[in-house]
């Protein structure tokens, strides 16, 4: 097996890609814009710090949270097929968005609109359902949250599609829409909005990185190590819901990113948290901005939600790791 890169290379290569991603990006798309006609032209100025960058910022923060989260997953559940959406985060949140669509008008408050304040309160309703189950039954293991994560995600599933039947054809489409994930936004008020919670969500995940690379070699070891297992599962649930709830809120569920990038990290800097986690944040969030203006140029004038390229891309590779990890078995 090759061995992972020194930590401190892996970083910086990352940090670097991040950083020409950050400032690239923002330049491409369906029509260049000069980096000097940034600064002379007032039309191309308009598109690059309020249409361009902004989008790139949320790209770059939302890959990373997905990235991170899956991480989260992974460790928490030990299981590599596990994502942000296992215990029905993003069924909560697309829940609330569907039914602030159908039955809610306004215009919301703390300068997000309702639909996203409702997506934010169904991603929270989530988990504290299914933190609820696992407590009322007296039992914190993986296998009931798991579980437990699954019925809320077909529930959730069930009820989006009552809801959709009583919708009228625009609200279907809105629903729609929103359903498939985008990060086309004006101005900063969505990236000023994520960048909290992500920042809250890796500190946690870099707090506990001991913790999560002794639960790695299984709960037992872990526990007699001295980790308060359930404690620390908890604490990891409940950052990584936290954080992608308020990501769905803004952008729409965007799948399979939290599964293939940590993955393809892990082989990259190896196991320890401590590294790991920033990695995911710095890698996570290019592969979403690259895959971002892949979508709004391959199609253009079309801007092509990214979350159905994500989708494209993480299918066969959810697949692939699937024939791997029976292979290896």
């Amino acid at each position: 097996m090759r061995r992972p890169l020194d930590p401190r290379l892996a970083l910086g290569l990352l940090g670097l890609l991040w950083l020409a991603v950050a400032f690239g990006a923002p330049l491409l798309g369906s029509q260049k814009v000069a980096l000097g006609e940034v600064f002379r032209d007032g039309t191309a100025a308009t598109i690059f710090w309020q249409l361009r960058l902004p989008r790139v910022l949320l790209a770059l923060l939302a890959g990373g949270a997905l990235s991170t989260a899956g991480l989260g997953f992974q460790t928490l559940f030990r299981n590599p097929l596990a994502e942000p959406y296992t215990l029905g985060v993003a069924g909560g949140a697309a829940l609330g968005a569907v039914l602030a669509v159908r039955f809610a008008e306004g215009a919301g408050a703390w300068g997000l609109p309702l639909v996203a304040l409702a997506s934010f309160a169904g991603a929270l309703g989530a988990t504290a359902l299914v933190a609820g189950v696992a407590i009322r039954r007296k039992e914190t293991e993986t296998a009931t949250l798991l579980l437990a994560g699954i019925g809320v995600s077909l529930s959730t599933s069930a009820l989006i599609l009552f809801v959709q039947y009583l919708a009228n054809a625009t609200q279907t489409f809105q629903m729609v829409r929103w359903m498939m994930g985008g990060l086309a936004v004006v101005g900063y008020r969505e990236v000023l909005w994520v960048l909290p919670w992500t920042l809250f969500g890796l500190a946690v995940l870099l707090a506990g990185r001991w913790e999560l690379n002794l639960l790695l070699a299984g709960e037992e070891i872990a526990a007699s190590r001295g980790v308060d297992v359930p404690r620390l599962r908890f604490r990891v649930l409940l950052a990584v819901s936290l954080m992608i709830g308020a990501l769905v809120a803004v952008a729409g569920p965007i799948g399979f990113v939290g599964l293939m990038v940590p993955h393809a990290l892990r082989r990259l800097v190896g196991h320890d948290h401590l590294v790991l986690a920033p990695a995911c944040l710095l890698g996570g969030g290019a592969f979403l901005a690259l895959a971002d203006l892949a979508a709004r140029t391959v199609m253009a004038p079309a801007d092509l939600p990214v979350g159905v390229l994500t989708a494209l891309l993480g299918g066969p590779v959810f697949l692939l790791l699937l024939v791997l990890r029976r292979w290896r078995a």
